[in-house]
């Protein structure tokens, strides 16, 4: 076991955030804690991270056990270059690598097996710790992230409050814990950012927990859920669909067996009191009195299938053309990109691609709060929209959550208002809180509620699903599957839209690409495209002048082969160097190469012969 709570319970004042939970952490196990805004996942995390202490129960760890979690991650001085600072990450690794180049010193006077067993030992840990690929390492990392190499050039100080955050979450992957702790890895991330961070969770040679609501990311990197629900913790094994149909099932079951012993609860009682006055059955009362106070009884599931239901339904239908696009350029001071396209009644274009390159942009255009730098774009007959903005700027502060809806639809009675409100979870006093009091969630619920009510045909959504738990966003997926209205939408999360989209605009490198296709083609089209190029490329090949192509290849092969030549020269000196000769794992690891260098040249030189006979012919 490498990390283990036992019984542990965490209050605030009155209130219960979780009690006498067990959560175990095994091996190199990759686990999720799920459960609804405010459960308590975070503060989970922060008591893992020794934040935050538990206000009861036991830990158990392993002995020097590492825990790497992005709040604790700091720049020890933001006047250093971005290199020095992430490569305090490898400080171990440049140890070890100094005491490696020492010990080699020594080995050219004293060849005992004492300081050669030292060196293998150092040699097999600095291995271990990357110490061959760290440069490597930090470079994939930190430009993957979105940084540019000049960038490890230049003072952490000199960079936006939420580039410092990106360069912590860099420097917390290459520190490389015992136990990683990424509490919503995915926000604010591009998909292909996403999907590589993805494979690096997946392929993490040790422990990971993480809080998550992008439920193709929890799918495809977890293999343990912990549930958080009303402050009871439960483990499924399996990812995240396992989990929820694993729930599912167990609810269902737990919800019919409850039934089943309430109602034979009910009969036994109603036989006790019917029977229990009698003189020839009191002992018969007696005994089911008993059977009933020996009874195990099952709990009533108390699962929160609380969500949100909307229904957004068009006033109009509106022109079947929604949107017409032509030679759009969009940007502020410099040019993003150069959009041309044309969206139709009823469909569900999801805009992607890399941060910055002009998405969320093109939705401001439309809304004319950003001005086109050239082009145009028309909407089409009777087309009114409904615009979501993921900044959630548009609400006076000042306002409770009852006026700020009936400020905007005053039409409406009190009764209609506050059942809107209640369609989106606003019950009660909630509809007396002031908007600046409203968590992010909610806010973007309360943007929903007026969207429904606007009834737009042409919905243009920027990131909806942002601050939404995993319940909402599928009640928004559920709400927006049943539209029959047109939408344009900005998203990172995958999920959402291979479940909306039948078209994807793809915006980068300056320019836009239209795909009808939903997003599951979209993402098999590279695939198909790769072969057709492929397919192309050797079609093409076949047309060249064979005398002229085997020409050049015999001349490339020359070329190689001189090249490999000098290199196993190379390579065979190294045999008469001090550093090699005393160390038979080094000797070896060269003799290997110098196999490996000598193979190739004998494959050129078959090739060469092959080309060379071609060409005589």
């Amino acid at each position: 076991m490498k990390y283990q709570i036992h019984k542990g319970s965490k209050y605030f004042g009155a209130n219960t955030v979780f009690e006498d939970i067990q959560f175990e952490i095994r091996n190199t196990e990759k686990i999720a804690i799920v459960g609804r805004n405010g459960c308590g996942k975070t503060t989970l995390l922060k008591a893992i991270a020794e934040v935050e202490p538990l206000d009861k129960g036991d830990i158990h760890k392993e002995n020097n056990l590492t825990i790497g979690y992005l709040a604790q991650t700091t720049f020890e001085n933001e006047h250093a270059c971005v290199k020095e600072e992430l490569e305090t990450a490898f400080a171990k690794v440049k140890r070890i690598g100094k005491q490696l180049e020492e010990i080699s010193e020594q080995m050219v006077y004293d060849h005992s097996e004492t300081i050669l067993n030292k060196y293998a030992n150092l040699q097999q840990q600095y291995e271990d710790l990357g110490g061959y690929t760290y440069h490597s390492d930090m470079m994939t990392v930190f430009t993957k992230f979105g940084f540019q190499e000049e960038d490890l050039k230049r003072e952490v100080a000199t960079f936006s409050g939420g580039q410092k955050t990106r360069l912590a979450f860099v420097k917390l992957l290459l520190s490389k814990p015992d136990i990683l702790l990424l509490d919503e890895p995915t926000n604010h991330l591009d998909i292909e950012t996403i999907e590589w961070l993805e494979g690096y969770v997946k392929r993490y040679p040790k422990a990971v927990v993480l809080v998550s609501h992008d439920r193709m990311f929890l799918d495809d990197v977890v293999d343990v859920v912990y549930e958080l629900e009303y402050g009871v913790m439960r483990r499924y094994p399996g990812n995240y669909t396992n989990y929820v149909n694993t729930k599912k099932s167990d609810v269902e079951q737990q919800k019919s067996a409850y039934a089943r012993q309430q109602k034979e609860i009910q009969h036994m009682e109603e036989l006790i009191e019917k029977f229990r006055y009698k003189k020839n059955k009191a002992a018969f009362a007696q005994s089911k009195i008993k059977y009933l106070e020996r009874m195990d009884k099952i709990e009533d599931p108390n699962v929160d299938e609380k969500r949100f239901h909307a229904r957004f339904t068009p006033r109009v239908r509106g022109g079947k053309r929604v949107l017409e696009v032509k030679d759009l350029t969009i940007g502020y001071d410099l040019p993003l990109c150069t959009i041309t396209c044309d969206i139709l009644q009823g469909e569900k274009v999801a805009i992607i691609g890399p941060n910055g390159k002009g998405k969320s942009t093109f939705l401001k255009t439309l809304m004319e709060q950003v001005s086109p730098l050239s082009g145009e774009f028309l909407f089409g007959h009777q087309i009114e929209v409904g615009y979501f903005d993921q900044e959630l700027a548009q609400f006076d502060t000042n306002n409770t959550v009852l006026e700020e809806v009936w400020n905007d639809f005053s039409e409406l009675n009190r009764t209609e208002v506050r059942t809107a409100l209640g369609c989106f979870l606003f019950s009660g006093e909630d509809v007396f809180k002031t908007v600046d009091c409203l968590s992010g969630g909610e806010k973007v619920r309360l943007s929903f509620v007026k969207l429904m009510l606007s009834h737009p045909n042409f919905l243009m959504m920027d990131e909806p699903t942002n601050h939404l738990d995993l319940i909402g966003k599928e009640a928004l997926e559920d709400a927006l599957c049943d539209y029959e209205g047109t939408m344009l939408f900005v998203s990172h999360d995958r999920y959402f839209i291979s479940k909306l989209a039948t078209a994807v605009l793809v915006i980068d490198n300056g320019k836009a690409t239209y795909y009808p296709m939903r997003y599951q083609e979209y993402m098999h089209k590279d695939e198909e495209h790769v072969q057709a190029v492929k397919a192309v490329e050797k079609k093409e090949t076949k047309k060249v002048d064979r005398g002229i192509h085997y020409d050049r290849e015999v001349k490339k092969l020359e070329k190689k082969i001189a090249e490999k030549e000098k290199e196993l020269e190379a390579l065979r000196e190294l045999r008469f160097d001090p550093e090699y000769y005393h160390d038979y794992q080094k000797m070896r690891d060269l003799d290997d190469k110098i196999d490996d260098v000598h193979n190739e040249i004998e494959n050129f030189m078959k090739k060469w012969e092959d080309y060379s006979e071609k060409l005589e012919q």
